[in-house]
């Protein structure tokens, strides 16, 4: 199926929001995932499907800073 994701379309064969987080190789500890506008809390990304179309938001959040 075809996605938005974070502005440009991608194909996927991942059914649930746990899949495709799993499928682009992202920590789950370090997403936020925002389907059509609404964010998704973790604990439902396994159960919540995705459907052709769907626009999604991922933001991958990344640790650093001075030393």
């Amino acid at each position: 199926m075809n996605l938005t994701i974070n502005g440009e379309t991608q194909s996927s064969s991942a059914e649930t929001l746990g899949a495709l987080v799993e499928q682009l190789g992202m920590k789950s500890d370090r997403v936020a995932i925002e389907l059509n506008r609404e964010i998704v809390p973790r604990d439902q990304w396994p159960k919540t499907a995705l459907q052709e179309g769907d626009r999604l938001e991922i933001v991958h959040f990344v640790g650093g800073g001075l030393t």
